[in-house]
């Protein structure tokens, strides 16, 4: 029999009108790496919920180092040794990286704390890492992939026995990828337990051990990885073949509706573009490209330092998000939870907000109105929830994207700007969402797709504009793209 460190036994846990787990069983191992998987509204976060005591289950039992729980709670889980690291992270930026690792712990030497010893402590778990992070940095300066780092350091400064990382290669670079690769394997060998949430499918083989997949609150399959392909998850994750990632669409341009000349602001030189209406155009680059900052310049969100913008034709003046979506220009952030996405709002406030002047007389909202475009933008997003009145903040992250989405899209739109739209999304949504996508293409709507999946910006757009540093480096058009050709302009290796 397997030593296993973790076993949910019979879990379920109901809110009003939805069975978020229903009868989950799963075991984790001693110094093993357990995907979870699924899409969104799967159940994921729920189970990872019980795991750490941040909800309490109606039913069942938690099984941690061989004595029962019907219950956890967050002091209880930090004692046993269980440790989360989510998508958002938890660090205080103002301290240093030894102050956050260190976090709620008392590194004194006799009754006075030691700032000697706790710099020397923070260097002595970095080390273990292999990773050059100076312990005296403060968290604001470093980079995402660093971060990362530094609260896996945390988890493992407070002894953890099992960590769960909750989509942790969502924000980086392939490079930075290896990086945590390397450090997952370590910490494997050390004996540590982790249960790793990603919705990169490719991850999987090469971190886990085993995988199990979640659909609508149970537990559909748990095997060895290698036992199962690509095919096989994704078939056991949405409960059917998804056969085309990209579906194909008829393209039929019209004029343009967004053209931008000598735009600049933001650490962005010059740029210049058009995008027609019924086109879907790219913006490549790495991270650090300027590809968010011009996408903001745009739409108002940071002020330029020069440049025109025209919508259909005619100079028009955007200085603040408020001018962007009066002439018809929309924006979905590549940060829902910070400026996308209102999380204590019901679903209804969000996708009507852009549009309260519009369904509102003499300063009353016509809750009729109201009413259909909600229920419209639910159906058509296919936004899982039981009611509209649902706060946005209990969706799955993949059912808040899709709310940003029929925000813009009830406030008729006819420009769409993409940052990242399905970052931390599963493989069945991104399907509903590049169906989406083209069917706004071919009801006339320009649309601007900011992504760091290559795969993703290769196969969703017509037409590409490589940015390095800020600087425009190439256009390509469909025919001649290539990943090889995409990172050779977008590294700054070559130029037009």
């Amino acid at each position: 029999m397997a030593d296993n460190i973790l076993t949910l036994k019979n879990i379920t846990k109901r809110y009003p009108g939805v069975v978020a787990l229903n009868d989950v069983s799963i075991e984790v191992r001693r110094g093993e790496v357990l995907a979870l998987i699924g899409e969104n509204g799967a159940g994921k976060s729920t189970m990872i919920k019980t795991i750490t005591g941040a909800i309490r289950p109606d039913e069942g039992t938690i099984s941690f180092e061989g004595k029962d729980y019907s219950a956890l709670d967050p002091a209880l889980t930090r004692d046993l040794g269980i440790a989360a690291i989510y998508q958002e992270f938890t660090l205080a930026p103002t301290l240093t990286v030894a102050e956050n690792i260190f976090m709620g712990q008392r590194i004194n030497s006799g009754p006075v704390r030691d700032t000697r010893l706790l710099f020397e402590k923070a260097q002595q778990v970095l080390d273990r890492f292999g990773v050059d992070i100076n312990p005296r940095s403060l968290v604001r300066d470093l980079t995402v992939a660093y971060k990362q780092l530094v609260e896996i350091a945390k988890a493992i400064a407070k002894n953890a026995k099992l960590i769960i990382m909750d989509e942790p290669t969502a924000p980086l670079t392939d490079d930075e990828v290896d990086i945590l690769m390397k450090i997952v394997h370590e910490l494997k060998a050390e004996g540590i337990s982790i249960i790793f949430i990603s919705h990169r499918l490719d991850e999987l083989y090469r971190v886990a051990d085993r995988v199990t997949v979640m659909r609508d609150g149970e537990v559909i399959i748990t095997k060895e990885v290698n036992e199962l392909s690509k095919a096989d998850l994704i078939y056991y994750m949405v409960g059917r073949e998804l056969k085309e990632s990209f579906p194909s669409r008829h393209i039929a341009y019209g004029d343009v509706a967004l053209e931008v000349k000598d735009l600049t602001g933001s650490g962005v030189a010059p740029v210049s573009f058009s995008v027609r209406r019924g086109e879907i155009v790219g913006l490549a680059g790495l991270v650090g490209a300027g590809r968010t900052e011009l996408a903001r310049l745009i739409f108002g969100a940071d002020p330029k330092d020069g440049g025109e913008i025209f919508v259909d034709g005619k100079k028009v003046e955007i200085r603040s998000p408020r001018d962007a979506v009066d002439h018809g220009i929309g924006y979905v952030s590549e940060d829902r939870k910070q400026s996308g996405v209102l999380l204590r709002m019901p679903i209804s406030k969000n996708i009507t907000l852009p549009i309260l002047k519009r369904i509102s007389h003499l300063g009353v909202v016509d809750t009729k109105k109201e009413a259909e475009v909600v229920t419209k933008q639910i159906d058509d997003m296919r936004i899982r929830t039981p009611s509209a009145e649902q706060l946005a903040g209990n969706l799955s992250g993949g059912n808040q994207q899709k709310v940003v989405l029929g925000k813009w899209l009830a406030s008729d739109s006819k420009i769409l700007i993409l940052d990242e739209p399905t970052r931390g999304i599963d493989v069945g949504a991104k399907q509903e969402i590049y169906k989406l996508i083209n069917q706004l293409a071919e009801e006339g709507m320009a649309i601007i797709v900011i992504s760091s999946e290559m795969e993703e910006v290769l196969g969703l757009t017509d037409r590409m504009l490589i940015l390095y540093e800020g600087h425009f480096m190439a256009e390509l058009k469909k025919e001649d793209y290539s990943q090889e050709r995409v990172l050779q302009y977008a590294s700054g290796e070559q130029s037009v």
